[in-house]
């Protein structure tokens, strides 16, 4: 069924930046890696961001506002992609070789995930609830362990969970996230949206209780659908979903976020240049001794991680010194 948006007007976002600003500043820089014309909706969407824009659209049937969840809401948003609440997995080839894995991702999340001890000894924020304001619709039931952030791989998580980081390195998906999510039996996450457009969500059900008798349900604007042990579910958090687990037992499954397929090669690249700025400011550094060293700094952060040697991993007795935690 085709979607029709109802019309929104974009503020005027004709003019640069102030270039003495932090924003302003990567605004530049963008200007200066790529081609104006060929980022034009990013350098959009960074200076809407600076406006403090809000976007709020619908996308459903005319008329039927009030009943229906077709409700697009986004801090982040570029404009131009094409919005439907679920995606069709099989149209894209990484699904298949990401699906091929699950025998062994799940053998290895239940043996990782029985040894709380370790977990807790190795890793980093194992299982942390939600933990900002806009994730406050999660609940208290709902927990992440995270492989990847913002197209960084976590070195200490990833030698927790090697067999999994390198299906999803190897099956080609182009993520910025990747983590396990855990739901606790016998609740519900209340209907949200993920503020960004420019990612969508995919799920590898992993521990699905009951699986296949629609105990564990998502929904993503009018459409609801069920996890099934070992499929593969992609969808748009930008328009309101919610969930829930109808049973008594906890249900995990693997997340991932990745970006839009509507974006551009050298749009995904601006994009992610963008995170990086937020991450490490030194890359839009007048001093170029500091925006190499920061350059060199995310090209570390970015690469996959190196994984130990067995002995030294699950049961083995030579353990590595523990980093910090991030915060």
């Amino acid at each position: 069924m085709a979607m029709v948006a109802s019309s929104t007007t974009l503020p005027d976002t004709s003019k640069r930046l102030a270039p003495h600003t932090f924003a302003g500043l990567v605004e530049k820089s963008l200007l200066e890696r790529f081609e104006e014309a060929d980022i034009e909706r990013v350098l959009q969407s960074w200076r809407l961001l600076d406006q403090d824009y809000f976007h709020r659209e619908y996308h459903g049937e005319p008329g039927k506002e009030e009943q229906s969840n077709m409700l697009q809401e986004c801090h982040s948003y570029v404009p131009g992609l094409s919005v439907q609440p679920f995606w069709n997995p099989d149209d894209f080839d990484w699904t298949s070789r990401l699906k091929s894995k699950y025998r062994q991702i799940r053998k290895e999340f239940d043996a990782v995930n029985s040894d709380m001890e370790r977990l807790r000894k190795e890793g980093n924020n194992v299982w942390a609830g939600a933990l900002t304001e806009d994730a406050a619709a999660y609940g208290e039931g709902w927990r992440t362990l995270v492989l990847m952030d913002r197209g960084r791989w976590d070195p200490d998580n990833v030698n927790l969970f090697p067999t999994t980081a390198k299906a999803v390195h190897d099956s080609g998906v182009p993520a910025t996230e990747v983590f396990f999510a855990a739901m606790e039996g016998q609740s519900k996450i209340s209907p949200h949206t993920d503020f960004t457009n420019f990612v969508l969500t995919s799920h590898l059900a992993l521990d699905i209780p009951f699986s296949g008798e629609n105990k564990c349900r998502i929904s993503v604007g009018d459409e609801t659908r069920e996890w099934i042990n070992g499929n593969v579910l992609l969808f748009d958090t930008s328009l309101m979903h919610d969930t829930a687990n109808d049973s008594d037992q906890m249900r995990y499954i693997l997340m991932l976020r990745l970006w839009h397929p509507d974006l551009t090669d050298a749009e995904r690249q601006a994009l992610q240049f963008t995170f990086d700025c937020l991450e490490i400011p030194g890359l839009v550094s007048d001093n170029p001794e500091e925006r190499f060293k920061a350059e060199q700094t995310v090209e570390s952060m970015r690469a996959f991680p190196q994984i130990r040697r067995q002995n030294q991993g699950f049961g083995g007795t030579n353990q590595k010194k523990k980093r910090g935690k991030r915060k």
